[in-house]
């Protein structure tokens, strides 16, 4: 019994253009879907991708914070050209210049046009084969304590965890990393940002649920009321939803 992260879930004001911006922004395929906007890579329509993590856009009626983000994503690049050339481009789509601190570094950290951070990287061979998508970063206090709570919670394969970083990746080796990054920040608003994690197809929703608590989540009331899902925050406060079984 465990659980993979299926999506990244995005709280917008405008959900349908910065779904627009982020379908652009990997080059992936855009779908409505009741409410929401759901970006996933070209292709057939799937949910959940096999391979990658998607984008879920969910409108909400005012923006709950100005802080920086806790999770952003990491765009992948090939050569120094390929990196000019999408930062140009991101920024063509409306993408702006952020300043969370970086200093002088070879990546490139924008905000999309509602001011959620991410980051275009420069060319690295770890994430020559992850597609557009290179990784799914979580700021934290403790990646270790981090690392004990995320490998129970979810299937995917540890590849790294030291005192700065616990790093994992699917157990099929493809796709993007997802990273707890130890930062000095600390949470002060809820997320905009979060994962969407779901069970194998054959486990069950409630006892996945029941096993995360076991291991130190908590239960969060968003004000969602009676829906499919199961609104979590791990022992550091991160918020996700546990999704029904597909």
């Amino acid at each position: 019994m465990a659980l993979r992260p299926v999506q990244v879930n995005t709280k917008a004001l405008d959900s349908s253009a910065v779904g627009t911006f982020w379908g652009e922004a990997p080059g992936w395929n855009v779908r409505e879907s009741g409410v929401t906007t759901y970006v996933g890579p070209v292709g057939d329509f799937v949910w959940p991708h096999p391979v990658a993590v998607g984008i879920d856009v969910v409108p909400v009626p005012e923006r709950t914070s100005t802080a920086k983000n806790r999770l952003h994503l990491d765009l992948a690049t090939t050569s120094a050209a390929h990196q000019e050339e999408l930062i140009a481009r991101l920024t063509a789509l409306g993408a702006t210049p952020a300043d969370v601190g970086q200093g002088d570094v070879p990546w490139t950290v924008l905000a999309d046009p509602e001011g959620n951070e991410f980051c275009v990287l420069e060319p690295r061979e770890t994430y020559r084969d992850t597609g557009p998508v290179a990784r799914t970063v979580v700021d934290c206090g403790d990646p270790r304590a981090m690392a004990r709570f995320w490998g129970e919670a979810i299937d995917w394969t540890p590849h790294q965890v030291t005192d700065d970083h616990a790093v994992w990746r699917s157990p099929e080796g493809v796709g993007p990393y997802l990273e707890f990054r130890r930062t000095p920040d600390v949470k002060t608003a809820p997320d905009r940002v979060h994962l969407d994690l779901q069970p194998r197809p054959g486990d069950d929703q409630a006892a996945e649920v029941d096993r995360l608590r076991h291991l130190g989540a908590t239960d969060l009331d968003l004000g969602q009321g009676d829906v499919a899902w199961t609104c979590l925050s791990d022992p550091e406060g991160h918020e996700f939803c546990v999704l029904a079984a597909s």
